[in-house]
C-alpha cells in the first residue's frame, strides 16, 4: 500500500448526501477480486445516460473535473453493504481523498486499509469546499495528514482529526497484513519452532 503523507490534488464537487455503496459501485460488477479495473464502474447510473453514453451533466463527466483527485462530497458518504470495492473503485479512477461532514463507518475502514484518507470536515467547511470547486474548476486542495490539516488554493485551512493508529497506518503505507509482516522475524522463528515440536 502507498503512503499518504501530502496529497495535492483538483477537487470534484459532488453535493450529494447519503450516497451508498451501490451508488459508487452497482452491485453487478462485483464478480472480480481484483482491487483494480473498477473505476470505469464507478457512480455508473449517475455517470451514463439509459442509452449508455455518458451523462455530460454529472461532475465527473465534466472536462474541467475529469483528472480530479479529490472528491468532496454530502454526510453519510458510503453507506449501505460493506464491500470494499467502494473504495476500490474511487481510487482506480484516480481519487485518493474523500472529503465529508460524516462517513458510514465500514466505508471508513474500508478506505484505511486501501490507503485512502476519508477526511471529515464540519459541514460549514465541506460547504466553502464544495463552493469554492463549483466557481473554479481549478480549484485544489492539499490534504496534509501529518499537520491534520486541509489547505486550499484559496489560503483557506481546515484542521481535521483522524485516529493516531490509523493515521501512523497511511503515514507508513501499512494495512493489516502489512503490519504483520512488521513483526515477520517472530513469526518466522514461531513457526520454525512450532515444526520443531
Amino acid at each position: 500500500m502507498d503512503p499518504y503523507v501530502r496529497v495535492t490534488g483538483k477537487v470534484a464537487p459532488l453535493d450529494r448526501a447519503n450516497v451508498d455503496t451501490d451508488q459508487i459501485i452497482p452491485a453487478v460488477h462485483l464478480k472480480r477480486v481484483e482491487r483494480t479495473g473498477f473505476g470505469q464502474f464507478l457512480f455508473e447510473a449517475w455517470r451514463k445516460l439509459p442509452n449508455g453514453k455518458p451523462n455530460p451533466d454529472f461532475v465527473l463527466n465534466k472536462p474541467q473535473y475529469r483528472d480530479a483527485t479529490v472528491l468532496v462530497v454530502g454526510p453519510n458518504f458510503g453507506s449501505g453493504s460493506s464491500r470494499e470495492h467502494a473504495p476500490w473503485a474511487l481510487q482506480d479512477y484516480g481519487i485518493r481523498t474523500v472529503i465529508a461532514p460524516s462517513f458510514a463507518d465500514i466505508f471508513r475502514n474500508n478506505c484505511y486499509q486501501n490507503g485512502m484518507l476519508p477526511v471529515v470536515l464540519p459541514q460549514e467547511a465541506v460547504d466553502h469546499l464544495l463552493r469554492q470547486a463549483e466557481a473554479n474548476p481549478q480549484y485544489q486542495v492539499t490534504v496534509d495528514l501529518e499537520r491534520r490539516m486541509v489547505i486550499g488554493s484559496d489560503e483557506y485551512i481546515a484542521r481535521f482529526e483522524i485516529d493516531e493508529f490509523r493515521r501512523h497506518c497511511l503515514l507508513n503505507g501499512l494495512d493489516d497484513i502489512g503490519l504483520s509482516l512488521q513483526h515477520e522475524d517472530k513469526i518466522a522463528a514461531y513457526e520454525k519452532a512450532h515444526s520443531a515440536r
